[in-house]
């Protein structure tokens, strides 16, 4: 039987308290923090950038546990080096021009390759990996799932500016993404086979070197056997990043359900899906995404139930119950682009967006 392991990785800002702009000091995070975190806090290409990782966890509870410890974790060691930690999909101000970048081969080797497009991709993203221990299994999960996507993005939109601009998206993290290679909604893989020799063409070509530099918004990780879910922008709340992980667990072990009782959830085209993914980001979850079963548009909050009714019926299994139904107080609230959007109407200073995204970093935590 498969237990739908998660591991959960957020993408944090490193924030200047006195300027409110991003500051290159994450290696004293990741120094401080490899005593204590070891492998689960990361550098990045952005100095101003820091990852942290989950373990495996079995369920949502371990989930909680570990995310809530890694982001106390990285909040008690930015305070120490009299930092702040932002969690949202971009800066509401920083340019990417002004950015250190870590020294690393990798690094070096990724900007001689990709140029400005690396430079410029001053992004912080929400990545979850959801266990499957068969690959072909993963990749018809990975086929199917696909259809989802932008509902699940809509719901973490959370980069609404963009180097002091209001972008007119919710957000503009894919917009800036959409520039490197073999990016955004994947293509139908029939089998895993199918998948590994694509990757092999790729390798052979020198296109890239591994499986790791196919940053599609799914993919079947080269190297876990995990669907690794990569569409989001980080959210700022905990209660967000939980609720999103426990939406794409429940997705995946529904559809793993269905494939085991034969039953197939029809596949749609990427050319179709990117159409809804381009409505997530412009609107969130104010857009109307299109039901191509029905040819329509429908409003999103009304998908967002169907959506909950479609994983009903394994969220108890996998104990989530709690944190899938926090999607309503998302359709509620506001997203975390609706809820900056709101503090820059009220005040008109992108330093007061900050903050407000500063304290939400932390909010639950302490």
């Amino acid at each position: 039987m498969n237990t739908f392991t998660l591991g959960i990785e957020e993408e944090f800002q490193t924030i200047d308290p006195v300027t409110r702009n991003l500051r290159s000091h994450m290696s004293k995070l990741v120094e401080g923090g490899k005593i204590t975190l070891k492998e689960r806090v990361k550098a990045e290409m952005h100095q101003a950038v820091v990852e942290v990782g989950t373990n495996i966890c079995h369920n949502i509870h371990e989930a909680r546990e570990e995310v809530t410890y890694l982001r106390k974790m990285i909040l008690d060691l930015a305070r120490d080096q009299d930092l702040q930690v932002a969690a949202a999909g971009t800066h509401p101000f920083a340019d990417w021009v002004d950015q250190l970048i870590t020294e690393d081969p990798r690094y070096d080797e990724l900007i001689d390759e990709m140029r400005d497009v690396a430079r410029g991709n001053l992004i912080f993203g929400l990545h979850v990996h959801v266990g499957i221990e068969n690959r072909n299994e993963a990749i018809q999960i990975m086929n199917a799932v696909r259809y989802f996507l932008p509902h699940v993005y809509a719901l973490s939109t959370n980069s609404p500016f963009w180097c002091g601009r209001n972008t007119g998206f919710k957000s503009y993290r894919s917009k800036v993404f959409d520039k490197f290679p073999r990016t955004g909604i994947p293509d139908f893989f029939a089998s895993a086979n199918e998948y590994d020799e694509y990757v092999k063409l790729l390798v052979k070509t020198k296109c890239i070197d591994n499986g790791k530099k196919i940053w599609w918004d799914i993919r079947v990780h080269p190297f876990f056997n995990t669907v690794e879910f990569r569409i989001c922008d980080v959210p700022m709340r905990v209660e967000e990043t939980l609720c999103l992980a426990a939406v794409m667990q429940a997705l995946v072990a529904k559809l793993y359900k269905l494939h085991k009782q034969n039953l197939n959830f029809r596949p749609y085209r990427r050319i179709l899906i990117n159409e809804n993914k381009w409505r997530a980001a412009r609107y969130g979850i104010h857009s109307k995404l299109i039901d191509f079963g029905k040819q329509e548009e429908v409003e999103f909050k009304l998908l967002a139930q169907e959506l909950l009714e479609f994983i009903d019926d394994v969220v108890d299994e996998l104990g989530s119950r709690k944190e899938v139904e926090y999607v309503h107080q998302i359709l509620e609230h506001g997203t975390g682009a609706d809820r900056q959007l709101a503090v820059f109407e009220e005040t008109n200073d992108m330093n007061a967006v900050v903050d407000y995204i500063v304290s939400e970093t932390k909010l639950g935590i302490y």
